[in-house]
This record gives C-alpha cells, sequence and structure tokens, in this order.
C-alpha cells in the first residue's frame, strides 16, 4: 500500500461519486499507458485506493471497466465546439480525435476495446453506452443546431454524415490499417458536407 493510499483510506469512508470518479480515472490511466490487459480489478483498485469488491459490484468485468474509463477520458479530452461555423467545428473535432488516436497513443487501446467487444458482452455494453452513443449524440446536437441555421440541408442525413467522418477513421484505424494524420481532416469534412458531385459556380 501506498503512503497516498494510505492517506486516502485514513479520511474514512468516501462518497460513492468519489470513490467510482477515482477507479474511472485510475483505470484510464492503465489503459491509455499500458493497455486492456494491464486493466485489472486488482492493479486498479490499488492505484485508486479502492476496495476490489466495490469494483466487481460496479462491473461485470476489467473490459467493461476498461470502456467506462475510456469515455470519462475522451471526455475530457474531445470536446466539441459550436461556433457560427460547422466546419471549422468539425475539422476541429475531428482533428482533435485523430490527435488523440495517434499523438495521445490512445488507437492501441482503442483497438483493443473494440476487438474486445466483438467477444464479451459487458465490454460491448459498456463501449456502446457509455462511450460509442454520448459521442454520437454530441455530433448529432452540433449537426441539427447547423440545420436549424441553414448550414446543412434539412433532410440531410446525420446518421450518415456522422458514420462518413468518424467511421472513416475507424475504418482506417482498424481494418486498412493506414496512418492518420491532419492532412485527413480537411478531406474528410469537404467529402461529407459537399460531396463529390461538381460544385456549381
Amino acid at each position: 500500500m501506498t503512503e497516498g493510499t494510505a492517506a486516502r483510506r485514513g479520511r474514512g469512508r468516501r462518497p460513492a461519486a468519489e470513490v467510482r470518479a477515482s477507479v474511472l480515472a485510475a483505470a484510464g490511466r492503465i489503459l491509455l499507458t499500458d493497455g486492456l490487459r494491464a486493466v485489472t480489478f486488482d492493479r486498479v483498485a490499488a492505484d485508486a485506493g479502492s476496495s476490489k469488491m466495490t469494483l466487481y459490484k460496479w462491473w461485470p468485468s476489467p473490459g467493461a471497466l476498461a470502456a467506462e474509463a475510456y469515455f470519462a477520458q475522451v471526455n475530457l479530452a474531445l470536446d466539441f465546439a459550436h461556433t457560427d461555423d460547422l466546419r471549422a467545428d468539425l475539422r476541429a473535432q475531428l482533428g482533435s480525435f485523430v490527435r488523440w488516436l495517434t499523438d495521445e497513443g490512445a488507437g492501441k487501446p482503442v483497438s483493443e476495446l473494440i476487438g474486445a467487444a466483438q467477444m464479451d458482452p459487458g465490454v460491448a455494453h459498456a463501449w456502446t453506452e457509455s462511450y460509442l452513443l454520448p459521442r454520437r449524440e454530441l455530433a448529432r446536437v452540433r449537426l441539427r443546431a447547423a440545420q436549424r441555421d441553414g448550414e446543412l440541408r434539412e433532410d440531410a442525413d446525420l446518421d450518415v454524415i456522422i458514420d462518413q467522418l468518424w467511421g472513416a477513421c475507424y475504418h482506417r484505424l482498424l481494418v486498412v490499417r493506414v496512418p492518420l494524420d491532419d492532412s485527413l481532416v480537411e478531406r474528410l469534412v469537404d467529402q461529407a458536407l459537399y460531396g463529390a458531385a461538381p460544385r456549381e459556380a
């Protein structure tokens, strides 16, 4: 037991919300630093100064904990700006996402989590409910605002736009395994907003 852990436990019983936040923070740090296999209940409990039984009570598996912890980490890093320029906002957010996967080293743990979700229902549920659906809704909110402001057609399919932008990044990361870089972002945004047809003069 570390001195920091002893000090935390010495304060007495912590509120559940505080314990949960410290567990998610610890699991997120371990995930991004050492990968999915390193996220064990033993290691996370020790790092967070929590009881291992608490983790068993709240999460069905370490993978499910890792998926929820990933959202807690990415939520801090991938804010979605809302200015009066949709193209600039999409480029900023998608650029942050690409840098998160590359420069910040999240590409490997993301690949591991998505792979684990194919076999582990607990991971799949946590990934979908804690990360995928909330992140898609943030994008929908911004795109709906763009529709109201006349930056997108009223009949634009917002889910298809989301798939074109973020889905292309996941496809390159997981399937074709080609590098992601900032030069891709502008091309993806312009393709999603303007399509492949010739522009009118």
